[in-house]
C-alpha cells in the first residue's frame, strides 16, 4: 500500500486528503524512490490554491510536492548511473516545477536523470530542505544577482529557507549582508546566517532603516516577498544597482513603470529555477556545488519543523502564516 496527500479540486488546506494511492512498478530510464524526507515549497501552496500559475490546469487527483529525497527500492531498464538503495535527492521532474507534482508521497516513481546522489556529508533531511530552495539561490547568486566582496546586499526575510540560504551564501563571497526578518528570534537566525545587521521590519521601516546603515545606497535587493517589499526597495538601490524577486509572499509585484529604473540605470530580474536546473547536466552541477557548500560548512541548511507526511495541511498552515524559520520537512 502507497499512502500520499491529495487534493481532487484547488482550495483551502480543507481539500488535502491522506489517502491510498497505487504506484506501479517504474518505467524505462525511470525508479522507484521511498522518501524518507519530502520538502514543502511555497509553489506547493500556489498548486493547492489554484489559479497562481497561468495556463496551468492540472488533473485530479493531485498529489503536491516538487522535492524531496529517498532510497532507490526498485530500477527501470535501462537505468545504469542509480542502483537499489542509493541514496538521491531531486526537485521538480521533467516541466515547469509546479507542473510535474508527486512528492507527498511515500513512494514515486521518478526519471534517473532528475536524481543527484547524496554525499555522506549531507543528510537526507539536510538534501530535501534544500535542494529545490538552494537551486534557486544557486540562479540568484551566480546568474542573475551576482553578488561581489565588499557588495552591500540587501535580503528580506532572511530567516525563510531561500533565504537563509542566499544570507549565507552572499556572506560567503564577502558581500555586506543587511536582512530583514519579522522577530527578534529570526533576526537572530540572520545574524548566525551571516547578516551584518537586521532590521525588524515589524517594528521599523525598512526603507529608512536601510539608508541609515547604507546612506550612498546599496548594490543588490534580493526580496521574496514581493508586493510589499520590491518597488520600494529599488529606491534603495545606488546606480546600476540590481534587483532580483524570486517569490511572492504578500502577493505579486504590481506593474510599474519601467521608466522607473532609468535614472539610476537599475537592472531588475524575475528569478525561475527551471531553466537552471533544466537538463541533467546542469542539475547536478548546481547540486554538486550546493552538497559541497554544505560540505565545507559555508551553508547549514535550516530545517524550521518536521511533520508527519499525513499532516501536511498543519505544514502547509504554518508555511503561509510565517511560523516557523527555515525549512518544513515532511516525513514519511
Amino acid at each position: 500500500m502507497n499512502m500520499a496527500v491529495r487534493i481532487h479540486d484547488h482550495g483551502d488546506r480543507e481539500q488535502m486528503r491522506w489517502e491510498e494511492a497505487p504506484i506501479a512498478a517504474p518505467d524505462a530510464g525511470w525508479v522507484q524512490l521511498r522518501h524518507t524526507a519530502i520538502g514543502v515549497n511555497f509553489s506547493d501552496v500556489n498548486v493547492r490554491r489554484g489559479g497562481f500559475y497561468p495556463g496551468h490546469r492540472p488533473g485530479f487527483p493531485l498529489t503536491l510536492g516538487n522535492e524531496a529525497a529517498g532510497v532507490v527500492e526498485l530500477v527501470g531498464t535501462g537505468v545504469t548511473d542509480v542502483a537499489v538503495t542509493d541514496r538521491v535527492a531531486y526537485a521538480g521532474l521533467l516541466g515547469q516545477f509546479f507542473e510535474d507534482t508527486g512528492a507527498y508521497t511515500q513512494r514515486r516513481n521518478v526519471p534517473a536523470a532528475r536524481l543527484v546522489a547524496i554525499p555522506d556529508a549531507v543528510t537526507d533531511q539536510q538534501a530535501a530542505a534544500m535542494l529545490m530552495k538552494g537551486c534557486t539561490a544557486s540562479l540568484i547568486i551566480n546568474r542573475l544577482g551576482r553578488p561581489q566582496k565588499g557588495d552591500v546586499v540587501l535580503i528580506h526575510t532572511v530567516a525563510s529557507g531561500v533565504g537563509s540560504i542566499l544570507c549565507q551564501w552572499a556572506h560567503h563571497l564577502g558581500a555586506t549582508v543587511i536582512g530583514t526578518a519579522g522577530s527578534t528570534a529570526k533576526a537572530g537566525i540572520g545574524r548566525a546566517n551571516g547578516c551584518a545587521h537586521v532590521i525588524l521590519y515589524r517594528e521599523t521601516g525598512f526603507v529608512a532603516a536601510v539608508r541609515a546603515l547604507a546612506p550612498q545606497g546599496i548594490d543588490l535587493v534580493l526580496d521574496g516577498v514581493g508586493k510589499d517589499t520590491f518597488l520600494d526597495s529599488l529606491d534603495l538601490l545606488r546606480p546600476f544597482g540590481r534587483a532580483v524577486n524570486y517569490g511572492n509572499a504578500s502577493g505579486n509585484v504590481p506593474p510599474f513603470d519601467i521608466m522607473k529604473l532609468a535614472v539610476k540605470s537599475i537592472t531588475v530580474a524575475r528569478a525561475g529555477v527551471t531553466g537552471h536546473i533544466a537538463d541533467t547536466t546542469a542539475f547536478r552541477q548546481v547540486a554538486g556545488e550546493l552538497f559541497a557548500l554544505v560540505a565545507a560548512g559555508a551553508i547549514h541548511p535550516a530545517i524550521g519543523q518536521t511533520y508527519e507526511l499525513r499532516d501536511a495541511s498543519e505544514a502547509h498552515r504554518d508555511l503561509e502564516e510565517a511560523r516557523h524559520s527555515g525549512s518544513l520537512l515532511l516525513l514519511p
